[in-house]
C-alpha cells in the first residue's frame, strides 16, 4: 500500500509524514507517485485491445506534475477552460489528444483551443455550434466538433455532481440530438468527429455508464443512416472510489461493459477519468491546532480548513481520518469533530471522529488527491496549501505554499 505505517508512522510510500510536515510544513497536500501511475494503468490494460483515448480530467487535480506524468504515460486531457489548455501545454502534454468540454467556453477560449490544434471541441447547446462555426470562419478553419447529448441516465449519485438527467445544465436534449447534428453537417465552419455524454461523478456501479453506452450507440446508428459518420464516441468519466464504505465496481467492469456494448464499431473509445486517476493518490496532511472538550461535542481544531479541502462543507462528503501516528488511534480516544480555523459554522473536515489525539499532533485527511487543491481559495486570507509527489523514498516539492504578500500582490490602494 502506498499509504501505510511504517514503525508506527503513517507513510506515503517510503517517506513518512512526519518528515514532509518538518520539511514543508502544514497543511500540506501530498501525492504518490505509484498510485497515480497504478491507476491510469488500470484504464489502460482495459481498453488495450481497441482504438481509444484516455483524456485525464484535469478539473480533479491540476498540478502540472501531475500532469506531466499523465502525459509521459500518453494520456490525452479533458479540459474545461482556456487555463486547463495552457495548464496542458505548460506541462508538455500533447494538444492534439485534448477534447474541451464545458458549457461556457468564451470566444477568446474557443479561439484558443483552434488556434492551439486541439483534439475536439465538445459543443453543449445550438447558441454555442454558432459561435463556434462564426470563429471558425474568421480563422479560416473548420473546428473538429462533437455535441455532448444528455442520455437522461441516473448516475444514482450526489445530486450536486450528476450531470446526465434531462434537468441537468449539461449536454443537449437526447430527443433533440439528430437534427442538432444535422444542423451541424450544413454548416462550413465545422467539421463534425464525434458524440459525448457525462452521466455523472462517484459512480459505483458501471450499469449507469454501459446504460449511457448503450444509449449513445443507437444514437451513433441513426446519425450513421443519416450520412454522419463519426470518429469517436466519449462516454465520459465520473467512475468512483471508496472513501468510506462504498464498493466501487472494478474499472474494467466499466469499461468492459462499453466496450461489449460497442462491439463491432469502428470509432474510436474516449474516457474521461480523474478522481478514479488520483482521488485516493492523494492527502492532506494538517496538524492540531487545540483539542477542545465541550458541552455537546468535542472538537479537534487542525491548520487546515474548508478554503484547503471544500469538498466536506460542499458535499457533506466523508474523508477518512487517519493520526501519522498510529498509537495515536487507539488508547485514550474520543468521539471529535474535526474542524479548522476558518469563521464558519461550515468549516469542518470530519464529523463524529473516534481519534487519540494531542495538540501538534498530525493527522492525514485521506483520498484528497481529486478536487480537492483545485477546489481551494484563500478565505479567510489564507495562503493555500503546499503540494508534495512522493515517489518512492523521494519527497518533491511541486507546489509552493503561498504567502500572504502573494494574496494582495496585485491589488491597488485608493489615491
Amino acid at each position: 500500500m502506498a499509504f501505510a505505517y511504517r514503525a508506527g508512522v503513517l507513510c506515503a510510500e517510503e517517506v513518512s509524514l512526519e518528515e514532509i510536515a518538518r520539511r514543508f510544513g502544514t497543511p500540506c497536500y501530498v501525492y504518490s507517485r505509484a498510485v497515480i501511475e497504478a491507476n491510469f494503468g488500470r484504464f489502460a490494460r482495459a481498453l488495450a485491445m481497441r482504438p481509444s483515448l484516455i483524456a485525464y480530467s484535469v478539473k480533479a487535480n491540476s498540478n502540472l506534475a501531475v500532469l506531466a506524468l499523465l502525459a509521459r504515460l500518453g494520456a490525452g486531457f479533458d479540459i474545461v477552460s482556456g487555463g486547463e489548455l495552457a495548464r496542458v501545454q505548460a506541462a508538455g502534454g500533447d494538444v492534439r489528444k485534448v477534447v474541451f468540454s464545458g458549457i461556457g467556453k468564451s470566444e477568446a477560449e474557443i479561439e484558443q483551443a483552434l488556434r492551439a490544434g486541439i483534439l475536439c471541441l465538445n459543443l453543449e447547446s445550438e447558441a454555442e455550434l454558432e459561435r463556434v462555426d462564426a470563429i471558425a470562419a474568421r480563422l479560416g478553419t473548420r473546428a473538429p466538433v462533437a455535441f455532448r447529448v444528455n442520455p437522461d441516465v441516473d448516475a444514482k449519485t450526489h445530486p450536486y455532481i450528476s450531470t446526465g438527467l434531462k434537468d441537468n445544465k449539461f449536454g443537449i436534449a437526447y430527443a433533440d440530438a439528430e437534427r442538432v447534428y444535422r444542423e451541424a453537417a450544413r454548416r462550413p465552419g465545422v467539421r463534425i468527429i464525434g458524440i459525448g455524454c457525462h452521466v455523472g461523478s462517484q459512480m459505483t456501479s458501471a450499469a449507469p455508464f454501459v446504460d449511457a453506452a448503450s444509449r449513445i450507440l443507437a444514437l451513433t446508428g441513426s446519425l450513421e443512416r443519416a450520412g454522419i459518420a463519426l470518429s469517436h464516441i466519449d462516454l465520459g468519466g465520473g467512475f468512483g472510489i471508496r472513501y468510506k464504505d462504498e464498493s466501487p465496481a472494478p474499472i474494467a467492469q466499466f469499461l468492459d461493459g462499453a466496450v461489449g456494448v460497442l462491439a463491432g464499431r469502428k470509432e474510436a473509445l474516449i474516457v474521461d477519468p480523474g478522481r478514479a486517476v488520483v482521488g485516493d493518490a492523494g492527502l492532506l496532511l494538517t496538524r492540531v491546532e487545540y483539542v477542545k472538550p465541550g458541552e455537546s461535542k468535542n472538537y479537534v481544531i487542525v491548520d487546515a480548513a474548508m478554503n484547503d479541502l471544500l469538498r466536506p462543507a460542499l458535499y457533506d462528503a466523508w474523508h477518512e481520518v487517519r493520526p501519522v501516528r498510529e498509537a495515536e488511534s487507539g488508547a485514550g480516544a474520543a468521539v471529535y469533530d474535526v474542524v479548522g480555523p476558518v469563521c464558519e459554522s461550515a468549516d469542518f473536515l470530519a464529523r463524529e471522529r473516534r481519534l487519540a489525539v494531542r495538540p501538534g499532533g498530525l493527522l492525514a485527511v485521506m483520498s484528497a488527491g481529486a478536487y480537492g487543491m483545485v477546489m481551494s481559495s484563500n478565505y479567510n486570507t489564507r495562503p493555500r496549501p503546499a503540494e508534495v509527489m512522493v515517489s518512492g523514498a523521494d519527497a518533491t516539492l511541486v507546489r509552493e505554499r503561498e504567502s500572504v504578500e502573494q494574496l494582495f500582490a496585485a491589488e491597488r490602494l485608493l489615491p
